[in-house]
């Protein structure tokens, strides 16, 4: 079974995909984290971010960066974001990520366009989103106790400047797949938001087997 999961930065859906994984017992990807891998791969390449090119050059990096904390960084996070956009870079990570779908057993992956470009053909597929000032106000919790000068304002202007970079690019936009279920976070607290996903998926699975 391969589940596809995608929607905006702080929707709550690597949470929620995270528990999908263990419900199901399936090996989950944040495919974020491979553009914040290349982030991190530029930034050690002393790269250009503005230049396509040095992002391209940037996508050799080796699994075990995944796993590196730094990732997880507000910085390493808008540059992963800016160079998300650039064409040959998405391109780049398009086998990484089939290929983790493509695993007996299936999988679980969340994104931006898992859905839409990586597999259509999953099994089930979910788009969860929540308002920008929610999403915002959730990130800020997270990094404010490493960071506290962080203001809420600053991550609410960079959530909606995340939000218009990735519906806007002219290569896999974010966008909900036509048979895609809409999960909204937004009034959800995170056991009910796994709840109404674990419905949506089974009722999903169930109408492709029948």
């Amino acid at each position: 079974m391969i589940i596809a999961i995608d929607g905006p930065a702080a929707s709550g859906k690597g949470t929620i995909a995270r528990a999908l994984a263990h419900h199901y017992g399936l090996p989950y990807l944040d495919t974020g984290l491979l553009y914040r891998a290349v982030a991190a791969s530029l930034l050690d390449k002393k790269g250009d971010p503005t230049r396509e090119e040095d992002a391209f050059l940037a996508c050799d990096f080796t699994d075990s960066l995944l796993s590196e904390s730094r990732l997880r960084s507000e910085k390493i996070g808008k540059i992963a974001s800016q160079l998300s956009a650039y064409p040959k870079v998405r391109q780049a990570l398009v086998k990484r990520q089939r290929d983790f779908a493509a695993q007996k057993g299936g999988a679980i992956l969340d994104g931006r366009d898992i859905a839409t470009v990586i597999i259509p053909e999953a099994d089930a597929k979910l788009f969860i989103t929540a308002s920008p000032e929610i999403r915002a106000k959730r990130r800020y919790d997270e990094l404010v106790k490493e960071d506290p000068l962080l203001r809420y304002e600053d991550i609410l202007d960079d959530i909606k400047a995340r939000d218009e970079r990735d519906s806007s690019r002219s290569i896999s936009p974010l966008k909900q797949a036509q048979d895609a279920d809409l999960l909204d976070s937004s009034l959800l607290g995170i056991d009910k938001a796994i709840e109404r996903a674990v419905t949506l998926v089974e009722k999903q699975i169930e109408t492709v087997q029948s």
